[in-house]
């Protein structure tokens, strides 16, 4: 009776464990800071996710009309014209076209000291796709990109 007692008890252990993995891949957490950097080049989490959340906290001191940063996630196929086109939505849209059904997801816009965050559904992306987070503030997705690995 131990055996299986025992046994039981290790295959919960073991199943639990399995699934925190996979909840731990559920959320991304990015700095940026006033060098127009994140302190991320790679991501990965899992479409397998009811919901995805990306995390922002601008590490920086300046205020978001001069270095402020967002996230947004795209296609890397489709990464450059959103960028270009979000400009056109200005500091007050958080320079992203609202309409953009090639936005995956995004942030708003914060300066330095602020945090932000977004979630979306983990359905909208695709295990094995080739996407793209980053910066659309005019001229920061030049540097502040980042790879983002989609498992199952």
């Amino acid at each position: 009776m131990k055996i299986v007692t025992r046994s039981l008890l290790i295959a919960g252990l073991l199943g639990a464990a399995g699934f925190a993995q996979a909840a731990g891949n559920c959320t991304v957490s990015l700095k940026g800071d006033d060098a127009m950097k994140f302190d991320l080049k790679e991501a990965t989490v899992s479409a397998a996710c009811p919901t995805i959340t990306v995390e922002l906290t601008h590490t920086g001191k300046m205020p978001a009309a001069a270095m402020g940063h967002n996230v947004v996630i795209a296609a890397t196929k489709d990464m450059d014209a959103v960028a270009r086109d979000g400009i056109k939505a200005g500091v007050a849209g958080n320079y992203v076209n609202k309409a953009d059904a090639r936005v995956i997801a995004a942030t708003t816009l914060v300066g330095g000291g602020q945090k932000t965050k977004v979630t979306f559904p983990g359905k909208k992306l695709t295990a094995g796709g080739d996407y793209t987070f980053f910066c659309s503030f005019p001229g920061h997705s030049m540097l502040m990109k980042g790879k983002l690995v989609v498992t199952k």
